[in-house]
């Protein structure tokens, strides 16, 4: 069975069973909605993702790897990137390190970005909850093993709406999640006193990091001050020129550049008497020609006229 959204996706409907529970002790199915993973920004992992949609709010990687052990057996999910993480600190832009690269041979990508994993690992202040709970219909996005996973997925969906017979929510976990209720409340607050001195040693590293990125942007900044982006513009902006344009702001002025070219050539066209003169002998000579070639042309139509004969 399939759905479609407000936008127009047609989505398959993965029906969950949901066990008892204290808070609410009756038996529930929950929802979710399943597609081919479709972004705005194509990745190379499309092909073997799908799409979530109205996730549960405690869902965790083994809950989903559970459910789908379940649908297609073990092997086929890798992991799922749930839209509400959180994200890294700090990261390492492509373009950004390429560029630094360039600027400081000694320094290579791969560096940049294990210095960037260091500085998440040691700018990240202590958590402080045991376990990360979602909004409600969040979305995410299960990485599978191949191409062909996605469509065994899509399969067991279909089958189990037939048969009825849904995978169960939480079912061989045991104690692979942290529990909420009452127990997570207590371990919040149990962490929320946190060490001291790991804090602080977090927030110091943060501002090192911080710091570092700002003089790395600065130095980049200054190295292509001057420097034409990829289309041959430099943007300038008040007080002094900036870094180099973006592909929009380069195509705009590109536009802006040639029209103004023709303008002026337009303007310098007939500038001089004898480029007017020269014009008008062309453009009279331009007319004598089309009016032979309309003369012949009506002398020809004459002839095949006049040799018309029609049948009696």
């Amino acid at each position: 069975m399939t759905t479609t959204d407000m936008d127009g996706d047609k989505f398959a409907i993965l029906r969950l069973q949901i066990p008892p529970e204290p808070s609410f002790p009756h038996p529930a199915v929950h929802e979710i909605r399943v597609r081919r993973n479709a972004p705005k920004i194509p990745t190379a992992n499309d092909s073997r993702s799908l799409f979530l949609k109205n996730i549960p709010v405690d869902s965790t990687e083994p809950h989903f790897r559970a459910v789908f052990t379940q649908l297609v057996g073990a092997g086929k999910f890798e992991r799922v990137d749930f839209d509400d993480e959180v994200k890294p600190l700090f990261s390492a832009d492509p373009i950004h390190a390429s560029r630094m690269n360039q600027m400081v041979r000694k320094r290579k990508r791969e560096d940049i970005e294990a210095e960037d994993q260091r500085a998440n690992e040691t700018a990240t202040l202590p958590e402080i909850w045991s376990r990360r709970t979602h909004r409600s219909s969040g979305t995410a996005v299960v990485l599978l093993a191949d191409d062909k996973s996605v469509q065994l997925v899509l399969n067991a969906i279909a089958k189990t709406s037939k048969s009825k017979k849904y995978p169960i929510w939480g079912e061989g976990l045991a104690d692979a999640v942290p529990s909420l209720g009452a127990p997570w409340v207590a371990s919040h607050l149990q962490l929320c006193r946190g060490d001291k001195n790991a804090t602080q040693s977090a927030v110091h590293a943060f501002f090192n990091a911080f710091n570092r990125k700002e003089k790395e942007a600065a130095a980049l900044a200054r190295q292509l001050r001057n420097e034409p982006d990829e289309d041959g513009f430099v943007t300038v902006t008040r007080g002094a020129r900036a870094a180099p344009a973006t592909r929009f702001e380069a195509e705009e002025a590109k536009q802006k550049m040639l029209d103004k070219q023709a303008k002026r050539k337009l303007e310098t066209k007939d500038f001089y008497r004898f480029q007017s003169r020269q014009r008008r002998k062309e453009d009279q000579a331009a007319l004598l020609r089309r009016f032979d070639e309309d003369k012949k042309r009506v002398n020809a139509m004459k002839e095949k006229r006049g040799k018309f004969r029609p049948q009696s």
